[in-house]
């Protein structure tokens, strides 16, 4: 069976690049073609980030998600011009977006993306797949996270004590054992990456350097885990309209706590939640994936935890981790044009599982 070409984009809660992969699929095999990274505008970045913590007018709304569809427009350019490729040989592109605002569970439940795909369906002459979250969310889902579907479809073959751990700036993990479970389980980098960015104006805390530079405060890792959240059970999601710069400083109010042991805090923070979950599964092999499984050093932090589980990167089976969302997004657009069901609902709680995502016409 001959197979199409898709390409995945994603831009995480990170916002710190946007991942493209090309990907060849059929029903019956998944192969990945070509992948690359490329900068996320930090000017924009400044934009996206004041939409999500301030008021701000539908002007800036319009013009925001202008921008970033033409900075996806870009680097999808660029993706096809490197790599020689034909937009006539491209099926469809799936396009998460930027996520704005997150709250599937309000009285008026929604997920909100930006990136304006019909401007990227138009400009780069490719037919686009996105809005993903909200047909789930229409059938009383979480609309979040949507990984662990590709997850069981790239890793099944491990075995059911095999679990996936996403470490982007949200972490999230995909148990295997009995049928499919995966849900948010919290900041991974997202308040690493914002208390580095405010204290050394860094974009993250490479390999957990400053982090290294301090201690533990058990008192202050004790109220951030005083959070309603991590006692939720599952299905649940989450991002920064939880997790964000005003709800650390919350935290920290009345603690004079030096700011590097914030940042080795934060980060046992993050470690902790972790290791608690996948306690709770007969878990045997944990594959990690995302801009975090590159930290060493929360690695390293993690195996200490989980001693008795082997810890290590999708990378040592064959599963680039840096893309795997950008993957899963090309995977989902092919699920999407072929009108086949994600089979989400044992993850996000909805009622029934759909054909998801909205098809933006490049003609």
């Amino acid at each position: 069976m001959k197979k199409e070409l898709y390409i995945g984009v994603m831009s995480g809660t990170s916002l710190d690049a946007i991942d493209i992969s090309l990907c060849a699929i059929n029903k019956s095999s998944f192969k990945v073609v070509a992948s690359k990274e490329y900068p996320y505008d930090e000017e924009l970045k400044a934009s996206v980030l004041k939409m999500i913590s301030q008021n701000i007018s539908l002007k800036e709304f319009g013009e925001t998600d202008y921008r970033l569809g033409m900075m996806y427009v870009d680097a999808i350019r660029k993706f096809l011009k490197e790599f020689s490729l034909n937009t006539k040989n491209i099926t469809a592109i799936g396009l998460h977006g930027q996520t704005i605002w997150h709250e599937p569970k309000s009285d008026y439940p929604f997920s909100l993306q930006i990136g304006n795909a019909s401007l990227v369906a138009k400009q780069t002459g490719i037919d686009v797949v996105s809005d993903f979250r909200s047909g789930d969310i229409a059938l009383g889902g979480e609309g979040a996270p949507f990984a662990p579907v590709f997850h069981k479809e790239m890793f099944s073959t491990l075995g059911k004590k095999t679990a996936i751990l996403n470490l982007g700036g949200i972490a999230n993990l995909t148990i295997l054992q009995g049928g499919m479970l995966g849900y948010d389980l919290g900041p991974a980098n997202i308040l690493l990456d914002i208390w580095i960015k405010k204290n050394k104006n860094k974009k993250f805390d490479k390999d957990s350097k400053w982090a290294r530079e301090g201690s533990v405060d058990f008192g202050l890792l004790s109220r951030f885990l005083d959070e309603d959240f991590f006692s939720k059970k599952a299905p649940k999601s989450t991002g920064r309209e939880l997790f964000n710069e005003e709800w650390l400083e919350l935290k920290l109010t009345n603690f004079s706590t030096k700011a590097q042991d914030v940042q080795r805090t934060l980060l046992e923070l993050s470690v902790s939640i972790i290791a608690k979950e996948v306690k709770k599964y007969e878990i045997e092999l944990l594959l990690a994936c995302g801009g975090g499984a590159n930290n060493a050093y929360l690695i390293e932090l993690l195996a200490q935890k989980l001693d008795g589980i082997k810890v290590c990167t999708t990378d040592k089976f064959g599963v680039n981790g840096d893309f795997l969302e950008a993957m899963a997004f090309a995977y989902f657009a092919y699920k999407r044009i072929s009108n086949e069901e994600l089979h989400l609902k044992s993850v996000t709680g909805a009622s029934r599982n759909g054909i998801l995502g909205a098809v933006y016409a490049a003609d």
